[in-house]
């Protein structure tokens, strides 16, 4: 899992700050401001706010995180950032936001005014989703769900795709030879565009002065073009850097091309090359490359998970890849590249590795991977056969001799509820019970016929947390049916306390059947009813 706290710009939150955290980036010329998302879906900043990039409204700054109220509870599914510095920040409902820095409109609304709030872009993409954003130094692109590709703002060099060099105030779609086809992934260099396509096939356009498109040539390109020499490879991820550019096979190959003056290609040398060469060949089946366009450092991690870093290294020039102690590519960026900044939205997540408990936790009523399933009121809860064995003796017992692998998968239940039977068995998976008081009288029914003692335990303390005037006796009445001693006493007590203005009469209508004579008995020694 990533550590946000290893960027210095982090050490401003608390560590009640920091655990709030799921989402980050920081960006900047300094790497001086960042942008964060909690567990709850806010989204905060802090920092320098050079170019209002903040999006707070001013051009202040801040060392106190400040909340973006305008992206209340919208999920962030793709965030990008420029040199000026501006930013794109796309929803989980395909919105595409954008404010900061904008002399070349690289906002994509129409004018070159700075941007000092997030504001929605909607030219040329209305009813379209946005699935992926990407910035250059000042131009920007965005993936459409149906695998378009659009592009805006600075074009001095063709890095927009329109065929020629005037700046695109909105956006665009990129054609050429990019038309008809469905993009899987976008990345900017500084002043030069790439896309992946969905077969594998790599395109560039924009500056190439340094072979950065890896079309054998270095003529800057004003339409995309198709990279012929990574031909008969199928690409699945390509990264930019500064003036550089990494591409991973679906074989865990890595081909690097472009700009190599501090070693960013890995090759052992500083030779710009103007088309693919692989690198690391003899290392351990590749899993991701990694690289930013404000920086010249490079990072891959391996399927053992070893990761390694090459070319601009806190002002060194690393020409091989060096193997690290990190576990992450981000980790690579927060201490070795200039500026600190992140090469893409970091996840504070466990993305890649979950524990036992967590796994198990996750994967409660799946369908994916469930080989049984039980029938409650209709409903269907997924479950695996394993773990009910392991986790209850009830299931042990009926798995155990007539069942086989070729019986029904799916068991009907008619004695529980749907609620009931559902918080059981999640309770198998989590150790958890999560059920209204209510609910844990039918869940403290199913604990004893199952003989499950401690959940029968956990259901007579959510019974004891959730007591009221309004359920006291219909509570009791559930603990002396269930022969639930200690929880029959705590309530006899609460309806005794709580009897002041109760005559026997009513109390008739509240307690039931067989434990009404026993009560009135008791709560009369006790004072509780009036006459």
């Amino acid at each position: 899992m990533v550590d946000v706290s290893k960027w210095p710009l982090f050490s401003l939150l608390s560590s009640e700050e920091l655990a709030t955290v799921r989402q980050a980036c920081v960006f900047g010329n300094s790497a001086n401001e960042a942008i964060y998302i909690t567990h709850g879906n806010e989204v905060f900043v802090l920092g320098f706010n050079l170019s209002s990039c903040l999006g707070t409204g001013d051009s202040l700054s801040t060392i106190i995180p400040k909340k973006l109220d305008f992206l209340r509870g919208k999920k962030v599914i793709s965030l990008s950032y420029g040199s000026g510095p501006h930013i794109l920040l796309v929803t989980e409902d395909g919105q595409l936001f954008a404010w900061g820095h904008n002399g070349y409109s690289q906002l994509g609304n129409g004018n070159a005014n700075q941007g000092v709030s997030p504001v929605l872009v909607t030219s040329n993409l209305q009813n379209r989703k946005v699935k992926e954003v990407a910035c250059g130094s000042h131009h920007s692109m965005a993936l459409i769900e149906d695998g378009e590709v659009f592009a805006w703002g600075h074009n001095n060099c063709g890095q927009v795709g329109t065929g020629a060099t005037a700046n695109q105030p909105y956006p665009r779609k990129v054609a050429g030879c990019l038309q008809g086809k469905m993009a899987v992934s976008i990345t900017c260099g500084q002043s030069s565009s790439m896309a992946l396509g969905d077969n594998g096939e790599v395109y560039g356009w924009g500056y190439n002065g340094n072979g950065q498109l890896g079309i054998s040539n270095n003529g800057n390109q004003l339409i995309p073009c198709r990279l012929t020499t990574l031909q008969g490879l199928c690409v699945q991820q390509i990264v930019s850097g500064y003036g550089h550019c990494l591409a991973l096979t679906d074989e865990g190959l890595l081909y690097a091309w472009g700009a190599n003056t501090y070693g960013q290609l890995g090759t052992g040398n500083k030779s710009n090359h103007l088309s693919p060469v692989q690198i690391m060949a003899d290392k351990k089946r590749i899993i991701e490359v990694a690289a930013c366009h404000s920086t010249h450092t490079s990072a891959a991690k391996t399927k053992c998970g070893q990761v390694y870093v090459w070319g601009q290294c806190r002002g060194q020039s690393i020409v091989l890849p060096h193997l690290t102690h990190f576990t992450n590519t981000d980790d690579v960026f927060a201490c070795f590249a200039t500026p600190p900044v992140m090469w893409r939205l970091v996840s504070m997540e466990f993305d890649d590795f979950l524990t036992v408990a967590e796994a198990l936790k996750k994967k409660f009523d799946s369908p994916e991977t469930a080989d049984l399933k039980f029938s409650v009121d209709g409903k269907y809860i997924h479950v695996h056969k394993a773990v009910l064995k392991i986790r209850c003796e009830h299931f042990r017992l009926m798995f155990r001799s007539q069942w086989t692998e070729d019986q029904q998968k799916v068991i009907e239940i008619n004695q529980f509820p749907y609620p009931v039977y559902r918080s059981f068995l999640q309770f198998l998976y989590t150790d958890d019970v999560d059920v209204s008081p209510e609910d844990a009288i039918g869940l403290l029914d199913l604990a004893t016929s199952y003989c499950e003692n401690r959940l029968k335990s956990l259901c007579q303390q959510i019974i004891k947390r959730g007591i009221t005037v309004e359920n006291a006796f219909t509570l009791l009445s559930a603990a002396i049916r269930y022969d639930a001693e200690d929880l029959e006493e705590f309530c006899f007590r609460f309806c005794v306390n709580h009897l002041t203005q109760v005559t026997q009469t009513e109390a008739f209508w509240l307690v039931e059947g067989a434990m009404l004579k026993e009560f009135i008995i008791r709560a009369g020694r006790c004072g509780a009813f009036k006459y």
